[in-house]
């Protein structure tokens, strides 16, 4: 029975660190450059809107 509680335990600790690994790699390849690229887009808006405020100035 000891060594049922030990591989058990290893596989439960195992399988977090898998699906911790695939969460951090889903967010590294997936979500940061979503967020780096609307960054990039709401720079360029802000950019755009300041240029056309100062465009229709007296």
């Amino acid at each position: 029975m000891k060594s049922f509680g030990k591989g058990f335990f290893t596989g439960i600790v195992t399988t977090v660190g898998v699906v911790a690994g695939a969460v951090y790699a889903f967010k590294k390849t997936v979500v940061e450059p979503m967020e780096e690229r609307e960054a990039i887009l709401e720079e360029h808006r802000r950019r755009a809107l300041r240029k056309s405020r100062s465009a229709h100035q007296r």
